[in-house]
């Protein structure tokens, strides 16, 4: 009940979001999958409260009423799940300050989760201590009444018979659903109950028993210091790994996921001033080539059963949108393919047939074709984006003309085709007014413009008024008129020519200019107050090539590049310089949730090796992910998984709260340390199981894809289950990011943690002793963690040599080496 609520309470708070991030929150598809995100989160709240007054009920056995054990249970577990609660939104709230257009696009995410899981909080110490009074008011095993006793309930019969009467009557949804539940009750009775019976009295006091014997052995002698000697070798191997199975292609790195092409696009740019009907041929017989990739062939009858449309567009709507220009252009032609729904395709992947349709697309003179799929997530540069820029035209141009063709000679490998974005040979008719001439004539250079003018554009020379409208009369020439040449050269200027006494002269613009035909650029672009041209590319993804491994052999090749004029500038930018960028950020919102996260268990354990216990069991959990991307060899996308690192670190404390605060409540009860540690991690070993797999269990369906339709489900009994999609490749890196790092990090718990808290427990005294009794600087401890963690390591076996050199000279004082060792225990 605390997940619909939770979520109910964040929709109520939701319209304050304007305020937080300065524009109108809508159910968009990042929204949703922050509720998902959150889904097995904001139970660990719910489940802490509800296992503490269920284990503090039982245990009582019918001693303690259930309203004061949910009393009990809530003020016990209070602090730390508040705790627990605000070190999870921490790694949110720097994620609201994300810039650029990826933080526009990303921002609804951290905003609905800091709703949500606030609302958890609310709803976990509110209502659930008030469900628990409510449901669990007696011992659960009395009142039982025996498993037969369900078909002497008319309830049970009656539900059966409205569900078949309302499938006769053409409900099935309705129906289906009320005979499922019914049988839902059945099972309960016959197996479920019992089953959950058997793992509460046997499968769970087994693992708990194992549980303990395995951690007293890791607790013996200097075992916690082997095992956190091991855990630091392990994060090292890890990366180590992590980087060999990148440089091996293994693994591959991108700035966002990509899944199977929905459309597919194939761009096609003729010279400028090409005709529309040429263009048009052209673009038919790229349509051809399309379609027998695709095996469609509609005379013969043959059609794909994945493709639903091909359509093609020329002049209107036929140009690239990365590259910003929506105008109409003759020399323009487009092919798009737009396949059907994921579901539809029956597991048939459209994505090779980008590679297809590029091998394809060849053997046209003087035609610059590009084939690509539609961009998921928000608009990005290119993959591939180079920018050269300078004051000097004449050596910008020829700065990046030798560049395109000093890397077209080298032929990258994973390059689609570089791509320039200015016209260098944009042709163009000059026309020189011959002065001397004009002069003689009497004829101005401004008369002669206007002449041109009025003939190509028009000019206003009155205007109509019809109502409150008003109209313009533009004159212009025809279009027949417009579009040769020698129709507008032959056009005369006609003026009263005063030194012939007013008499009107008519002389044609041919007498009075030089034509000369030319070239000259399309556009000239700026950036930073700097004339910019810039070669792009795509990447062929489909052929195993990610762009930030082509960048980088990019960058190598623009090194060794030595025609570059002076004053020219060439940078890489595009995706690789935003996927710089939001690696940067990302880590740095990592850093400030850490020092957040430390803020707060700081002030919650009055203490500084506590909190650090937990904040290396949140690095120590990156080894799961390293390893799990590295086994897997699954593409690593670093803003998702980036992503799902920073979410990950505020998740995995909860876990190391909850014991560590127990286990210092039994220890101010009178419990020695290492007994305490032990009875800390067997008693929560259930609530931070439960947290643990309910967030891992909530992200699985999503990393796998895994569709379900309920509604066909009851009412055509066929849920119509299939895997994958196109959220799928979206979502999947940052889901398996935190699968892997809670499931490493829930073992981690389990044993490391207690391992050390009694290393951090045994090293107070020689560290007072270190320091005379004076603590470092609170300041001063969080960069110092790692650099200390050696020495700290160092002390601890030299600390233990000590340990064993007194025992040795006490073995024949047995009281007194017992009082010696209790005493530093």
């Amino acid at each position: 009940l605390s997940v619909p609520l939770s979520m109910f309470v964040a929709f109520v708070f939701l319209p304050g979001a304007d305020l937080i991030i300065g524009s109108h929150v809508t159910l968009n598809f990042i929204v949703l999958f922050a509720l998902l995100f959150g889904l097995g989160i904001i139970v660990d709240d719910a489940i802490v409260v509800i296992e503490n007054t269920h284990r503090i009920f039982v245990n009582g056995k019918g001693k303690i009423p259930v309203n004061m054990a949910a009393k009990m249970a809530a003020g016990e577990v209070f602090v730390p799940v508040l705790a627990g609660t605000l070190t999870t939104l921490a790694p949110f709230f720097p994620l609201l300050f994300w810039p650029g257009i990826i933080g526009r696009f990303m921002v609804y995410l951290p905003t609905m989760l800091i709703f949500t899981l606030a609302a958890s909080l609310v709803v976990a110490f509110i209502m659930n201590p008030v469900f628990a009074v409510d449901f669990m008011n007696h011992p659960e095993a009395e009142n039982k009444e025996p498993k037969s006793a369900i078909f002497k309930k008319p309830v049970f019969w009656i539900a059966i018979a409205a569900g078949i009467v309302l499938d006769i009557l053409g409900a099935a949804f309705l129906g289906n659903m009320l005979i499922f539940f019914m049988l839902l009750v059945l099972l309960n009775r016959y197996f479920i109950s019992d089953a959950i019976h058997y793992f509460q009295n046997h499968a769970l006091p087994w693992i708990m028993g194992h549980y303990e014997s395995l951690l007293r052995w890791s607790l013996k002698g200097w075992r916690p210091v082997h095992l956190l000697l091991g855990i630091i070798a392990t994060l090292f191997i890890s990366v180590f790994v992590f980087i060999a199975a990148i440089k091996s292609n293994r693994v591959g790195v991108v700035f966002f996921p990509q899944g199977d092409p929905n459309q597919l696009y194939v761009y096609l740019k003729l010279p400028v001033g090409t005709s529309v009907e040429y263009t048009d041929s052209v673009t038919q017989l790229l349509e051809k080539s399309v379609n027998k990739v695709l095996g469609i062939d509609h005379a013969a009858g043959k059609e794909n059963p994945v493709v639903e449309s091909v359509i093609s567009n020329v002049a209107i709507g036929a140009s690239d949108p990365s590259a910003g220009d929506r105008s109409t252009r003759s020399e323009l032609g487009r092919v798009q393919v737009s396949f059907v729904e994921f579901e539809k395709r029956h597991g048939v992947s459209t994505r090779p047939y980008l590679d297809q349709v590029r091998a394809a697309m060849k053997g046209i003179p003087g035609a610059e074709i590009s084939v690509s799929q539609e961009s998921s997530g928000p608009p990005t540069d290119p993959p591939i984006n180079i920018e050269i820029a300078s004051e000097d035209f004449d050596g910008l141009v020829k700065t990046a003309v030798n560049l395109k063709n000093y890397l077209d000679s080298i032929q990258v490998p994973g390059v689609e085709e570089l791509k320039m974005d200015v016209d260098l040979n944009n042709p163009e008719i000059t026309l020189t007014v011959d002065r001397e001439r004009s002069l003689i004539q009497g004829v101005s250079s401004a008369q002669i413009g206007q002449v041109i003018r009025t003939g190509l554009f028009g000019r206003e020379v009155s205007k109509i008024k019809e109502g409150k409208d008003e109209y313009k009369i533009q004159l212009r020439n025809n279009e027949m008129q417009r579009k040769d040449l020698s129709n507008l050269l032959n056009m005369r200027v006609s003026f009263r020519d005063m030194a012939l006494q007013g008499q009107v002269k008519n002389i044609p613009i041919s007498a009075l200019v030089k034509i000369e035909p030319t070239s000259t650029f399309g556009s000239v672009k700026r950036k930073n107050q700097k004339r910019l041209i810039t070669l792009r590319s795509n990447v062929l993804t489909t052929k195993g090539f990610n762009a930030t491994a082509v960048n980088q052999v990019i960058a190598k090749h623009i090194d060794a590049f030595t025609k570059k004029s002076d004053g020219v500038t060439i940078k890489q930018t595009g995706e690789g310089e935003q996927q710089a960028e939001t690696g940067a950020f990302l880590l740095s919102a990592l850093v400030i949730a850490l020092m957040v996260i430390l803020f707060v268990l700081v002030i919650q354990f009055n203490s500084v090796s506590k909190p650090v216990i937990i904040l290396t069991e949140i690095i120590f959990s990156v080894i799961g992910v390293l390893l799990g991307f590295s086994i897997t060899g699954m593409e690593v996308s670093v803003l998702m998984t980036g992503l799902g690192i920073v979410g990950l670190a505020g998740i995995v404390v909860k876990n190391g709260i909850l014991v560590i605060e127990f286990a210092d409540e039994l220890r101010s009860r009178g419990m020695k340390t290492k007994e305490a540690i032990i009875e800390a991690g067997k008693t929560r070993i259930i609530p931070v199981l439960l947290t643990a797999l309910a967030a891992i269990l909530a992200f699985i369906p999503i990393a796998v894809g895994f569709n379900i339709n309920f509604v066909t489900l009851f009412s055509e009994l066929n849920p119509h289950i299939f895997f994958g999609g196109d959220n799928v490749a979206f979502w999947k890196p940052l889901s398996w990011t935190i699968i892997f790092g809670l499931a490493f990090a829930f073992f981690m718990t389990l044993i490391l943690v207690p391992a050390m808290y009694l290393i951090a427990e045994r090293l107070k005294r020689p560290m007072r002793n270190m320091f005379g009794g004076k603590w470092i600087s609170f300041m001063g401890i969080p960069p110092l963690i790692f650099l200390f963690m050696p020495l700290m390591i160092v002390a601890a076996i030299r600390h233990n040599a000590d340990v064993q050199r007194r025992r040795r000279k006490l073995k024949n004082d047995t009281a007194a080496g017992e009082t010696w060792f209790g005493s530093w225990l």
